[in-house]
């Protein structure tokens, strides 16, 4: 047993995904594909886009959502932190931008960037402030314009990622049966050939060259990505799995990364999860990366399919390599 006094546990949740549809049709008039291509290799069905706006309009409305549904004081909340990797600009922080949108007096936070596993480094920083004991309300966002980032005449990857908002805010409990009990999270830059977005940082600063080498786009060796995601999502799924003693018929759902149906029904598989018990929503929104998991969450506990108690396993693999595993019990009646 830790020392700490406190288990993190979610107490509120909300998302927001824009109007704008884009079906698998849309994709046939621009690039060479068909729906059922992207249907059969990625499960994708439709993505959400936003037209007008950045990151911390979905964040903020993703935040809207959570404080409007829960009547959350907004003065209470005393950490943000927001994943994503579509910040609006390097500086200042999209954190800075959505405390300013949403009105938060009390607040100190930042950005995490961590891909697709953004999430759950946010969720387990978060976590951990509240484990301090001297945060009670941390507001953890998974955020991402991923259209503003996407190469609408590269089909390998346009096909798969839309943009969308989801929030959790964390709490501190007694009760150690609760909330967020273990988390695996690793990071592996040997995979940074495989999966990055080149140009604008310090090794690559904007310039017409990388403009014209499209290096301001997303770029994925699709099968690299594939083969060491598979792997890395399903053992460590395992992993948090056996650290807290669960086995397959204790767990409720597996959460995971809405990357690649190939992807998710291989991490199930591993862990002796049946499909029932696999959340999904990437066939409505795509690849919506740090939102994903807060989103499919927030949909299934919205749809009465969560109960108090329930042993969640999330799961997420994203670029870098970063990845990870967590044990969450859900603590909203």
């Amino acid at each position: 047993m830790s020392n700490k006094k406190f288990n993190a546990i979610v107490t509120a949740v909300g998302m927001y995904v824009p109007d704008k549809i884009l079906d698998n049709k849309y994709f046939e008039q621009i690039v060479e594909t068909s729906d059922e291509w992207i249907l059969t290799r990625t499960g994708i069905r439709e993505r959400r886009i936003l037209e007008n706006g950045a990151t911390s309009d979905l964040a903020t409305l993703a935040a809207q959502d959570l404080i409007e549904k829960h009547n959350i004081n907004k003065d209470e909340i005393d950490a943000l932190i927001i994943a994503t990797v579509t910040p609006d600009m390097f500086f200042p922080a999209t954190a800075t931008l959505v405390q300013y949108k949403l009105g938060l007096p009390n607040v100190w936070g930042f950005d995490l960037s961590a891909a697709c596993s953004g999430f759950l480094f946010a969720l387990q920083t978060g976590a951990s402030l509240i484990e301090s004991g001297r945060y009670k309300k941390v507001l953890v966002i998974g955020a991402d314009k991923m259209s503003s980032i996407v190469d609408y005449t590269d089909r390998n990857t346009c096909i798969l990622f839309g943009d969308a908002g989801s929030a959790f805010l964390l709490e501190p409990t007694e009760d150690y049966n609760l909330g967020l009990k273990n988390s695996i999270l690793r990071i592996d830059g040997s995979g940074k050939d495989y999966l990055n977005m080149l140009g604008g940082g310090s090794l690559n600063p904007s310039t017409h060259e990388t403009v014209d080498k499209r290096w301001h786009y997303i770029y994925q060796d699709g099968k690299a990505v594939f083969k060491v995601a598979v792997k890395g999502m399903a053992d460590v799924s395992v992993e948090v799995m056996e650290m807290s003693g669960l086995k397959s018929e204790d767990v409720a759902y597996l959460v995971p990364h809405q990357a690649n149906m190939r992807i998710i029904d291989a991490t199930a598989e591993r862990m002796g999860v049946s499909k029932d018990k696999v959340m999904i929503n990437i066939d409505k929104y795509g690849n919506t990366t740090a939102a994903t998991i807060p989103s499919c969450i927030t949909e299934y506990y919205r749809a009465g399919k969560l109960k108090k108690g329930d042993n969640l396993i999330l799961a997420a693999f994203g670029a870098g390599y970063t990845w990870g595993a967590s044990h969450l019990v859900w603590a909203i009646d």
